[in-house]
């Protein structure tokens, strides 16, 4: 995960769980995060909303997102790319 930088955009890797809605998929991003008192690692889970205009994702698609301008109340986040295609 790149640190938000100036001329540089937020971006996730995560698999899509959700394409019900139109141009919009929810994107499941993990991360492995160490507990701060008992240092073992944790494993996060977070959802994001993302924009996909041309309908292309499908669920367990793995896709890459970037942060953008809000486009609606909880997307705030665009499909760059599909990095794998579900079976």
């Amino acid at each position: 995960m790149d640190k938000s930088k100036k001329g540089q955009m937020r971006t996730r890797q995560g698999i899509v769980v959700s394409d019900k809605m139109e141009k919009t998929v929810v994107v499941e991003v993990n991360r492995i995060v160490k507990h701060p008192l008992y240092k073992r690692y944790i494993r996060r889970t977070k959802r994001f909303k993302a924009h996909d205009p041309e309908n292309a994702c499908r669920i367990g698609d793995r896709v890459r997102i970037e942060a953008t301008r809000p486009l609606s109340k909880e997307k705030k986040w665009r499909v760059v790319d599909i990095i794998d295609k579900a079976r």
